[in-house]
């Protein structure tokens, strides 16, 4: 019989105890043999720096029930809700997951089912209603969450809609939309997130927090011990080697002087052709690169009600990367199934699906000129520079991660 795959979309930065239960319960209620992640790179959907390389992280979560662990390429892994969710399931789809399974802030399937059938019986009132607020100045999120309830207060509904004012249920139903408009025949579930939200804080005395709330309490204690209870053993073997080899963790903080550097650089001219910049803010990052010496200062001038704390840094990330709109008009979808690792399930599915695949697989970077893989292989060394663990060009020499 053949293996059933279910796909979770994952950052993993770091991976700790709330990925360790989404994993599990994945398989488990959608009865998989094994559990295939597509994981952002070395720079994540909110703009920042991965806390550690895509490897360590795909290792990671290797040694704690994902089976295998394909690459989402930076085009879509730094992109806003609607084009990361859409790369993300496709690249799913294409390994023939028969269901995906996200975590939201609802926990039910349900009403994320009624907010798509109400949005898809607008009648293009909901697109233009979120045109309409960007237009006004509002940021994407509340836009979207704007327009959402104007056209939930124009049609009768019985039961709860999703709340889409939570970012879980946000990306969630943008992945459902996503499936959707791509025809797949795969399934969403959705797990209740517990314990720790999104953006909450490390509470000692939990053994869940979120990925943000561990970084936070990692920094500001500058050790492992203050995050060890919410991550799996294997997590914290992982970071104490990092921590062992000399290098540093990501943050922008750590690549703030190669940022500053490339944006005094460049200059206006060449900065405005970056992917995201619009209305002239390149001229505001070169008068606060020209003022501040960190990136907390240099975010503090250049922070506004129009443009969000994240977009800002998705601006910048394209910036430090020299990823331009015309580089991402070569990359209107995902072409490729990156893989960065393995279990040896997961080495089994492959073997007996990779011929009905809808992309091809890709172990060895060399081994592809596609335009997408040469920004990973770049991104990748640039970030390699930024936190200076002298592994530029390593996406060349590494293979996919086998975990028997």
């Amino acid at each position: 019989m053949a293996l059933k795959a279910t796909g979770i979309i994952v950052e993993y930065n770091p991976f700790h105890n709330g990925h360790l239960y989404h994993a599990a319960q994945a398989k488990k209620r959608t009865e998989a043999d094994i559990v295939i992640a597509v994981m952002s790179g070395n720079f994540l959907q909110r703009g920042e720096p991965a806390f550690i390389h895509k490897w360590a992280r795909a290792e990671m979560a290797l040694h704690n029930g994902v089976d295998l662990v394909f690459e989402l390429p930076y085009a879509f892994a730094t992109a806003h809700a609607p084009t990361f969710a859409e790369g993300a399931i496709r690249i799913l789809d294409a390994a023939r997951c028969s269901t995906f399974c996200f975590g939201s802030e609802d926990g039910d399937i349900a009403p994320f089912q009624r907010s798509l059938h109400l949005l898809q019986q607008s009648g293009g009132q909901y697109e233009q209603a979120v045109k309409d607020a960007v237009g006004r100045g509002l940021s994407y999120p509340k836009a979207l969450n704007e327009a959402y309830l104007a056209v939930a207060t124009t049609v009768p509904v019985d039961e709860p809609l999703a709340d889409l004012s939570k970012p879980n249920n946000i990306l969630g139903f943008h992945y459902m939309e996503a499936a959707q408009a791509i025809g797949s025949t795969m399934q969403a579930i959705t797990i209740p997130r517990i314990i720790a939200q999104y953006h909450d804080d490390a509470i000692p005395g939990n053994q869940i927090a979120s990925a943000t709330g561990i970084r936070k309490a990692f920094f500001q204690s500058d050790g492992l011990q203050a995050v060890n209870a919410f991550i799996p053993e294997t997590t914290r073997d992982i970071l104490l080697d990092w921590q062992a080899d000399q290098r540093q963790f990501g943050s922008w903080s750590t690549l703030y002087p190669y940022l500053r550097y490339t944006i005094l650089r460049e200059g206006p001219d060449q900065l405005k052709m970056i992917a995201d910049i619009t209305e002239g803010i390149e001229n505001l990052f070169i008068r606060a690169a020209t003022t501040h010496s960190t990136f907390e200062h240099f975010m503090e001038e250049v922070k506004s009600k129009r443009y969000t704390w994240t977009r800002i840094q998705r601006m910048l990330t394209h910036i430090f990367t020299g990823f331009t709109y015309s580089m991402r008009q070569l990359m209107p979808a995902p072409s490729y199934l990156r893989l960065l690792g393995m279990t040896a399930a997961g080495q089994r599915y492959l073997n007996e699906t990779k011929k009905r695949m809808k992309l091809p697989l890709i172990s060895k970077a060399a081994a592809s000129t596609d335009p997408s893989l040469q920004m990973d292989i770049h991104a990748s060394n640039m970030y390699a520079l930024g936190i200076g663990n002298n592994q530029i060009g390593s996406d060349y020499d590494r293979h996919p991660i086998i975990i028997r």
